[in-house]
């Protein structure tokens, strides 16, 4: 399959389903707790939509990406967003839609004044790390803390 022939589009709330389905199978597991919070907030009222998704020729969606713009938080505004939900279908990796995702969500952000985005990533998972890295993502001067309880 070639980028010719996916189509990237803002995430709608009847792609609800499809992203859950794509979460259970690249992961082995059901967020759909997590997900129902999200599209929760991704369609408030007062949300700038950020998150997309790949359609294939059929329209079925076969990908999605998720973030969110910094309003205000931390005395941020508009200028950085977050990248915290990337997922492709695995019957469709491999074939350059997690690239075409990421290079329309930058595009889109770039569109609406975003400066910088940050993402998170599990220092033992090397092919996430592998993949941000192939789409010029690099380490942060900040550094993640935590403190187990």
């Amino acid at each position: 399959m070639n980028e010719s022939t996916i189509k990237i589009r803002l995430m709608k709330a009847d792609d609800f389903d499809s992203v859950v389905r794509i979460d259970r199978k690249v992961l082995n597991a059901s967020r759909t707790e997590y997900y129902q919070l999200k599209f929760e907030k991704l369609f408030s009222r007062d949300y700038l939509p950020v998150s997309l998704v790949a359609e294939d020729k059929d329209g079925a969606v076969v990908g999605f990406v998720m973030g969110e713009l910094y309003m205000g938080e931390f005395g941020i505004f508009q200028e950085e967003a977050s990248l915290d939900t990337i997922g492709v279908d695995p019957d469709f990796q491999h074939q350059g839609i997690g690239e075409q995702l990421i290079n329309e969500f930058v595009d889109h952000l770039k569109t609406i004044g975003v400066q910088k985005i940050n993402t998170l990533v599990d220092w033992n998972n090397s092919s996430l790390i592998h993949f941000f890295s192939a789409n010029r993502f690099s380490p942060s001067k900040t550094i993640n803390l935590e403190r187990v309880l």
